[in-house]
């Protein structure tokens, strides 16, 4: 029995350390299969975050990469055969016109071929490298139409054109239009939250721009050996501000920077009215061509004495049924622009206008002075009979006594600074309607009121009305003017000094 007790309690000795052996080693192995699971989880979901980042990454430096590349794609297509503007400059030539038409002939704006076309040729087409070029000139000299027929002869190849505008909005966005440029507008980085590289402003998208564009130039200099033409039309309405000072320090720097590759700097090319016999030569070809005539040489003389060389009254009066009349009417225009814009308003003038009478002034003293010049200049036996008469820039501001009015004339075409810094009309009709102006009756005693007008009103501003108070009867102030405390200071001293009572005197 005791053996049996031994072997009873050793038995339940084991049945009680028995199981709780086998529990403990479960529980281990439990746990290593937990741990080895949420190292396998974590290893997969680094590695799908991996392989997801890297094709994220991948993918958006891809597309990176093919954006880059097509937007030279579309600025080098911006430049291949065929260009808006000669399409638009077509279009309107398709429009009938009453004479041409009515004896079914080819419509030509174009008839008047100036020596200057055979330069602006070789500068559209390539020819012409390494320099940039600024052609200046009065409105309606041809500038525009020899860049036109230029652009046309080679279909607009490796040419660009776009009309400039005082806004830098507007004109990046036709830069953009051009080139074919959007700017990293179309990228699509921006449906994400981040900023783009369009929140920046328009002088610096311009730049961006130029620098794309440089790429695609250098690309073409190497594989065609000829340069990219860029055309900016009308640069002369950017304003005289800030923002217009540095967008055209903008684009002076780059063409020095890209005509300096080639040792080369501006050249300047005046496009003038045309000499008399071109001008009276043409004229006839025209009337022998369209009108089956011959004019006389009088009339062609008289025509030129009253619109001189410029291309567009040129065009406007060959087109016509009687070229005298239409010449008349071209004078009035002008006298009418003149006055609507520069007109004035005598002795009786209000003084809120007085700002606009300066300007206007100013402008009429001018236009004296330019009549006079031209009597000087048709006293003199060795002058030409069709010569505008011009003054200095700096004496033209010492007549008008203003020194910044004249650049706003010569914006809204009623005189011109010419290249060479004299002052003039802006046409021969403007000269005529000056003449037409100051001959009129009254005009000389009309203008020196408005002239002493504005003096009185200035110097009524420069008045201040003292008024005193407080002076009793046989009192009186005394005014003393005295040095101030800084040298060369005056400072004047307003004491009151009053008489003394009557009480007082007999106290005394």
């Amino acid at each position: 029995m005791a053996n049996g007790s031994r072997h009873s309690e050793s038995s339940g000795s084991y049945e009680e350390h028995g199981p709780r052996t086998r529990f403990d080693t479960s529980g281990q192995n439990d746990q290593s299969t937990i741990g080895s699971k949420m190292l396998e989880s974590a290893a997969t979901a680094f590695a799908s975050i991996i392989v997801l980042g890297t094709g994220f990454g991948l993918g958006g430096y891809l597309y990176h990469k093919f954006y880059k590349w097509m937007v030279l794609q579309k600025i080098e297509g911006a430049f291949k055969p065929g260009d808006p503007v000669l399409e638009l400059a077509a279009i309107g030539k398709q429009i009938p016109n009453s004479i041409t038409t009515s004896r079914g002939q080819e419509n030509d704006d174009h008839w008047i071929l100036r020596d200057e076309q055979v330069k602006i040729d070789r500068i559209v087409d390539g020819t012409e490298r390494g320099h940039y070029h600024l052609l200046i000139g009065e409105k309606g000299t041809g500038k525009s139409s020899m860049l036109l027929d230029a652009m046309k002869k080679v279909d607009g190849e490796g040419i660009s054109m776009f009309e400039a505008h005082a806004d830098l909005e507007i004109f990046r966005i036709r830069l953009g239009k051009a080139l074919d440029y959007e700017f990293h507008e179309d990228y699509i980085g921006s449906y994400f939250s981040e900023r783009g590289p369009r929140d920046t402003t328009a002088l610096l998208d311009i730049e961006r721009a130029f620098n794309k564009l440089e790429k695609v130039a250098l690309k073409r200099r190497k594989d065609v050996g000829r340069p990219l033409v860029v055309i900016i039309n009308a640069v002369h309405l950017l304003r005289d501000d800030e923002d217009g000072r540095d967008l055209l320090e903008l684009l002076q720097q780059r063409a020095e920077q890209w005509a300096a590759i080639l040792a080369t700097r501006m050249e300047v090319t005046s496009v003038t009215d045309l000499p008399k016999p071109q001008a009276m030569s043409a004229l006839a070809k025209y009337r022998q061509r369209y009108f089956a005539e011959t004019p006389e040489s009088k009339i062609l003389t008289e025509v030129y004495n009253r619109v001189g060389g410029r291309l567009t009254y040129l065009n406007r009066v060959a087109k016509s049924k009687d070229m005298l009349e239409t010449c008349n009417l071209i004078i009035d225009t002008e006298k009418r622009w003149f006055l609507n814009q520069c007109w004035i308003l005598g002795m009786e003038m209000d003084d809120d206008v007085m700002d606009q009478q300066k300007y206007a002034s100013a402008a009429m003293v001018l236009a004296q002075a330019l009549v006079k010049a031209e009597d000087a200049l048709q006293a003199s036996p060795n002058a030409s009979p069709h010569q505008i008469p011009q003054i200095p820039l700096h004496k033209a501001r010492e007549i008008m006594t203003r020194a910044d009015f004249i650049k706003q004339y010569d914006h809204v075409n009623l005189f011109t600074i010419t290249s060479t810094a004299f002052v003039r009309a802006d046409s021969v009709p403007m000269q005529r309607a000056f003449r037409d102006i100051c001959s009129q009756e009254g005009f000389d005693e009309h203008l020196e009121g408005t002239l002493q007008r504005i003096a009185d009103i200035e110097s009524l501003g420069r008045t201040r009305e003292l008024v005193a108070k407080d002076l009793v009867l046989g009192g009186k102030y005394n005014i003393v003017m005295k040095d101030g405390v800084r040298r060369g200071e005056k400072v004047t001293e307003v004491t009151l000094e009053e008489k003394p009572d009557a009480d007082d005197e007999k106290n005394e």
